[in-house]
């Protein structure tokens, strides 16, 4: 295993920002709290556009950017079929994470599921290959990836949880992970759409699979206290300061697709020829509409040059013998219960979409590399880049 250092300690990282700050009011937004670990609001709360389907300005380049990656692998098919369902909420999220992450990890305020890191770790990679995620929190995918053999580095552009991620694999080492070799897992600090210059070039072509998921926007579930007189008050439910611009939780749903879209066309400089990405995703209810962003995030993966290769389902409940058994959060569980005293017959959302792309199964030549990291100009450039070798590669590799 590489023995190369872990990156020194980043002298800005700043203190919790009101992801740490308990006793805000619980109000009722009119959102679906859909689940237990992530959970999207408007974008107004920050003095943006509110969260709304994705404009027929913005779709149109999306899906005609599908369209033409259709017309070779997923030729008659306009996206890829859910090809399985994973168990991944047989034992619940704490008992998922229990001895494996610091008590400080329980405030981030959209933590992914471990189990699902581990079914995807374990199908689409072998031991001692390379994870990678993007957007790694406090370091879910990285802390999984490197308890089942595999190297790992992550990108976090928060300070505070750069650290808790650290801490984390930390943790595994005390714990013996990867024996008197240790491990072999690095975080970064900074902006996942910078990820080209970010990363050091030792990296370029070597992952063989990137876990992430987008963020959703300021979370608005966390953790919950009753104080006498004042009610229910909730806390650990933001990102870090909704003011901070450069953090797409905070810019809105069309350029939050259209940074989303930068990341993953970034992501095929770090990846192996046939390399795989699992993006899980949930949709949500606005206003008891349901946002379909999987089909949108879909959409922005054909854009940035990926092939869609399935559409999974992840279990949020445990399957029991002849029912599952949900695993709503409080938000969520109290948003339906007064939805369905209002006359809608809501339900609580107990799955969330894993999407699964590839890269090319070939290297890509220099002068698509430096389409890839040239710096996009514009909606336009994010989101409708393609890789021109992606339609006829099937047919090259039976040549």
């Amino acid at each position: 295993m590489s023995t190369a250092p872990d990156p020194a300690p980043h002298s800005d990282f700043a203190q919790p920002g009101p992801h740490r700050q308990e006793g805000t009011p619980v109000t009722h937004d009119a959102i679906d709290q859909s689940t237990a670990e992530h959970s999207p609001t408007t974008a107004a709360a920050v003095g943006d556009e509110p969260i709304q389907r994705i404009p027929r300005a913005l779709d149109t380049p999306l899906a005609a950017a599908g369209n033409s990656l259709d017309s070779g692998e997923q030729k008659g098919s306009a996206e890829p079929p859910a090809v399985s369902v994973w168990t991944t909420a047989q034992s619940s999220p704490a008992a998922q994470r229990k001895n494996k992450y610091t008590p400080e990890s329980t405030a981030h305020p959209a933590k992914m599921l471990p189990e699902v890191v581990r079914h995807a770790v374990i199908h689409y990679t072998k031991p001692g290959e390379l994870v990678l995620d993007p957007m790694c929190g406090i370091g879910t995918t990285l802390v999984e990836a490197v308890r089942l053999g595999r190297r790992a580095v992550g990108v976090e552009y928060e300070p505070h949880w750069v650290e808790v991620a650290q801490a984390n694999l930390d943790l595994a080492r005390e714990q013996g992970v990867g024996g008197d070799d240790g491990i072999d897992a690095r975080v970064f600090h900074g902006d996942a759409r910078q990820l080209v210059t970010l990363l050091p070039p030792e990296y370029v072509g070597q992952a063989a699979l990137v876990v992430t998921s987008p963020p959703y926007g300021p979370s608005t579930h966390g953790q919950v206290s009753v104080a006498p007189g004042a009610g229910v008050q909730k806390y650990h439910h933001l990102y870090g300061n909704t003011l901070d611009r450069g953090n797409l939780a905070n810019i809105g749903h069309h350029r939050l697709l259209a940074g989303f879209t930068r990341i993953l066309a970034a992501l095929r400089t770090f990846l192996k020829p046939g390399g795989h990405i699992a993006i899980t995703i949930r949709p949500w209810r606005e206003h008891a509409e349901l946002i379909d962003l999987p089909s949108q995030i879909l959409a922005c993966g054909r854009a940035a040059g990926l092939i869609p290769v399935e559409r999974n389902v992840a279990l949020l409940a445990r399957a029991a013998e002849t029912d599952l058994v949900a695993r709503g959060s409080f938000f969520q569980r109290d948003f339906i219960r007064k939805q369905r005293e209002a006359g809608l017959p809501l339900h609580l959302i107990a799955h969330e979409d894993v999407l699964v792309f590839r890269t090319a199964l070939f290297a890509l030549r220099s002068n698509e590399l430096k389409g890839v990291q040239r710096e996009p100009k514009g909606l336009s450039r994010s989101v409708c880049h393609r890789d021109a070798r992606v339609p006829g590669e099937v047919e090259a590799a039976a040549s």
